[in-house]
Parts: structure tokens; C-alpha cells; sequence
């Protein structure tokens, strides 16, 4: 089967995009997933694209002389720290993203969590020892204006998301940006979750990269959770993950986004790791 024709078969249907991780510092990887988008929108797959930007955020705070800290692996954000990561993830690096997208014809608008409400937040307290920690301006996500993006996909834009909300009185949240891929595919029933990580998939040894995880059910991980496997920084990634699936999405793959293509080759020979329900993956034998 041919490569465009391959894509056709996911004509009209909706993949949400974690766009992170390493991939933000490797100039090649950047511009190749941004022509695989164009490829995609090509084939009339509809995209939504939510961006992190951990990395950058920490870059900022160290020249303005802030510290950064975390608890739990979440940024423990006081109102100084809220501004700069504001700045950098609706500023920076939601007009770059965007901007790099039009380059390639791509019709892309970037918008934050507070436009048109569309990310609603309340607080969120980190778990220390079974306590919870106030951790500053950190949230997590309780609703999404749905049909502000059914809109901005009707009339072929890719919206390009900064994680940040606002709760009913206003106040705004930083958001981890996993948390907010899963909620929004959830909510539009995506087809594909895929989120771009700094490793190959998921690992039953992470010190033997030949004990990749092709493919995995949510009963699978949470086995690996209790047993120990997961661990870490996967399991926050995991549990959104779970989430997602349960309330909607049709599968999960979690991909290198190091490497170049990644998206286009994810489709077609599914790479990485596809989390689904009771497991069973189609592979096309071609990739670019």
C-alpha cells in the first residue's frame, strides 16, 4: 500500500499530538515533524497539538534568577514562576511551534488554555506521604470548551495548545501538558493519542533497549506499576494514559520523538508503544 494511501485511512479522523520532550532541542526531528503534519492534514486527518516546554521554562527561570523546583515531578509554581512560564508557553514557544507550521503551509493557530475558556482548572496539591503539599499555581484540568475546537477543526485549522487554565475566578494554572492531551482526546473521542517522549516506548528492562513494549493493555500496565516495572516519571505518563483510553480515545502510542519522522513512521509500522484496551495492533510493512 502506498504511503499517502495509507494515510487516507484516517480520513476525518482526530489525533491529538503531545508535542515535548527532546524533540524541542533537535532542529532535524523539529522540521520533519512539521512537514509529517503537513503530510497528515494532507490526507484530511484532523490535529490538535498540545506543546510542553519544561525545558525552556527552567532556561528562563535561571536567567531571571529564579530556582526551579519540583515535588513529585510536578514545577512547584509561585506567582513569579507562573509569569515566566506563561511567557515562554504562550509566548515563545506556542508562536514558534505555529509559525514553523505555516512555513509549511499548515493553516496553524495558537491559543492558550485561557482562551475562550477552553481550559477550565482548579487547583491541584501534590501527595507527599499520603499529605497534600500546596504546590502554588498548579492545576489540573476539570473541563474543556469542546466546541471551540470542533469549530477551529471544521474549518481546517490545527490548533496549537499552551497548557496553561484558569478556574472559575480566574486565577491561572500551570498544567502538565499529558494531563491536558489525554483530557482533550478523551473529550473529542481522538482515534490516536500520540505523545513524543525522549525514549523509544516503554521498557519491562530500561537497561536493555531489546525489552521495548511494542504493544501493552491498560491491565498490562497496571501490573507493571504494582510490580515494578514502571516506575518513575512513567507512571504519572502511564496513568494519563489509562485515563484517556477509559474515556474515550481509541488508542495510545507513546513514540521517540527524537527521531526523525517519527509520526509518519509511527502510523505506518507502529513503533514505539500502542496502549489499548485488550491489546491486538495492524502493521503496514512499509515506512518512510
Amino acid at each position: 500500500m502506498k504511503f499517502m494511501e495509507y494515510l487516507n485511512i484516517f480520513k476525518g479522523k482526530t489525533f491529538i499530538i503531545k508535542y515535548g520532550g527532546s524533540i524541542m532541542n533537535n532542529k532535524s526531528a523539529q522540521k520533519a515533524f512539521f512537514e509529517d503534519v503537513a503530510k497528515m492534514k494532507l490526507a484530511g486527518i484532523n490535529i490538535v497539538i498540545v506543546h510542553g516546554g519544561g525545558p525552556e521554562i527552567s532556561n528562563w527561570l535561571n536567567k531571571v534568577g529564579l530556582e526551579s523546583k519540583f515535588i513529585n515531578g510536578l514545577r512547584v509554581t509561585d506567582k513569579d514562576t507562573m509569569e515566566i512560564v506563561e511567557m515562554v508557553l504562550s509566548g515563545k514557544l506556542n508562536k514558534g511551534i505555529t509559525a514553523s507550521l505555516s512555513k509549511e503551509g499548515v493553516k496553524a493557530i495558537g491559543i492558550s488554555g485561557s482562551d475562550s475558556n477552553l481550559i477550565v482548572a482548579k487547583k491541584k496539591y501534590a501527595n507527599i506521604d499520603n499529605n497534600q503539599v500546596d504546590i502554588g499555581f498548579v492545576g489540573e484540568v476539570t473541563s474543556i470548551n469542546k466546541y471551540l475546537l470542533l469549530n477551529l477543526i471544521e474549518k481546517n485549522y490545527v490548533p496549537v495548545i499552551s497548557p496553561i487554565g484558569y478556574d472559575s475566578q480566574y486565577s491561572k494554572y500551570n498544567i502538565n501538558a499529558d494531563s491536558v492531551s489525554a483530557f482533550i482526546s478523551s473529550v473529542l473521542e481522538a482515534e490516536k493519542l500520540i505523545i513524543l517522549t525522549d525514549v523509544e516506548g516503554v521498557y519491562k528492562d530500561i537497561q536493555h533497549k531489546s525489552s521495548l513494549i511494542n504493544s501493552i493493555t491498560i491491565d498490562e500496565i497496571k501490573t507493571y506499576i504494582d510490580s515494578g516495572i514502571i516506575t518513575g516519571g512513567m507512571i504519572p505518563k502511564m496513568e494519563c494514559c489509562i485515563d484517556a483510553l477509559e474515556k474515550g480515545t481509541k488508542s495510545v502510542h507513546l513514540i521517540d520523538g527524537r527521531k526523525e519522522h517519527c509520526l509518519i513512521n509511527d502510523i505506518l509500522s507502529n513503533s514505539g508503544t500502542i496502549i489499548n484496551w485488550k491489546g491486538g495492533i495492524k502493521k503496514c510493512q512499509k515506512a518512510i
